[in-house]
């Protein structure tokens, strides 16, 4: 029976002993038992700890309910994380993934699981303490390189060139973002239709800019590891937007996550949280986000790039996942805490589009 919701702990015993021996005791049936605790922080596909294998395990599945089409994709997450493993890009390793659909074992979807990474994940200002003020400043800048280095794999020789279409993406991405905000409507947004009309009358021309796009990049999608004055990006993480197309993408969306507190109304060092969770805060010692535009154009060899257009998108794209949950909390089909709150980020987010939102009419 399983003692989490959305994983059978049994099935999953099960399930490893038969097909990863090497993970448990060999399938002899004299090893512990197998434990799993939901993970919390994640707003979306849901993440579990496993423990009473041979190493600390995570399950990977979509969200319990109402699942969009083409979102919480296991088996492209799946397929991103492996082929980036011997990539300049940290990412834990992966065990394997597999379609329970049919069997109901273990989650009754398609689940992936891999390795634990050890570590934390910086996602509240009060975690900032187990750092130094500089430790925290290069961390920042390193994360900018992470990206920059992301943006520089060759999706070829990792076997993923057909992973996307960067040909027409941004347009594409447009479209499937109206398409889950129709998916996912309660209730009047007009600060949101407006944003969403702005971006449509001013896509910018990528000038053939294209790579590896993780489309969720911020640092609480990252696993820090190592001592207070010298951290490290152990792990990037939750990859179930990945594709190929516009790089910029990704460094708006880490734009509008490093900022994120104080366009909610989120703006102090407290550790208070309302849903947008971040641990960027003023005197924490994390550089300004001009500083990290620098550091990606330095490692990337470029110039800092006009992020206007991708800041909105951003702001857009946010928006309409939180909208998406707010649906499926209003329906009670949500796991963990905050789920209340999450509602009221939408707004705020449709304005901060707006501000940055390129004028109708520009190409």
């Amino acid at each position: 029976m399983t003692d989490v919701p959305g994983l059978d702990t049994a099935g999953l015993r099960a399930w490893l002993e038969r097909e990863h021996p090497e993970l448990t005791d060999g399938g002899t049936g004299s090893g512990g038992e197998v434990t799993a605790s939901v993970i919390a922080g994640g707003r979306s596909n849901l993440t579990y700890r496993v423990h009473g294998a041979r190493v600390p395990l995570v399950v990977r599945r979509p969200p319990l309910g109402h699942v969009l089409s083409t979102a919480h994709d296991m088996r492209r997450e799946h397929r991103v994380v492996t082929a980036l493993a011997d990539s300049p890009v940290p990412v834990p390793r992966t065990v394997d993934v597999v379609d329970d659909t049919d069997r109901g074992e273990v989650t009754g979807t398609v689940f992936f699981v891999m390795e634990h990474v050890a570590g934390t994940v910086l996602s509240r200002p009060a975690q900032n303490a187990a750092f130094t003020a500089d430790g925290l400043h290069a961390l920042g800048l390193e994360l900018a390189e992470v990206l920059a280095d992301l943006h520089a794999v060759d999706p070829a020789a990792v076997g993923l060139a057909d992973f996307g279409r960067p040909d027409g993406y941004l347009h594409r991405q447009l479209a499937t973002w109206r398409r889950q905000y129709d998916a996912s409507r309660s209730r009047p947004q007009p600060r949101l239709d407006a944003l969403q009309d702005r971006l449509a009358a001013g896509v910018p021309d990528s000038g053939g800019r294209a790579g590896i796009v993780h489309g969720d990049f911020r640092l609480d999608n990252a696993i820090v590891a190592g001592p207070p004055d010298a951290p490290r990006v152990a792990a990037v993480l939750d990859w179930e937007m990945a594709t190929l197309g516009d790089p910029l993408v990704d460094l708006g969306m880490l734009g509008l996550y490093w900022d994120i507190r104080g366009l909610t109304g989120t703006a102090g060092d407290d550790g208070s949280d309302d849903g947008a969770l971040s641990a960027v805060v003023p005197g924490a010692g994390y550089p300004e986000f001009a500083v990290l535009v620098d550091a990606y154009a330095a490692r990337s060899g470029t110039a800092p790039p006009d992020l206007a257009w991708y800041r909105a998108f951003a702001a857009y794209k946010l928006a309409v996942i939180l909208e998406g949950i707010h649906y499926r909390y209003r329906a009670g089909e949500t796991v963990g805490e905050g789920f209340d709150r999450i509602g009221a980020l939408v707004a705020p987010l449709a304005e901060d589009g707006l501000a940055h939102a390129t004028p109708a009419g520009r190409a």
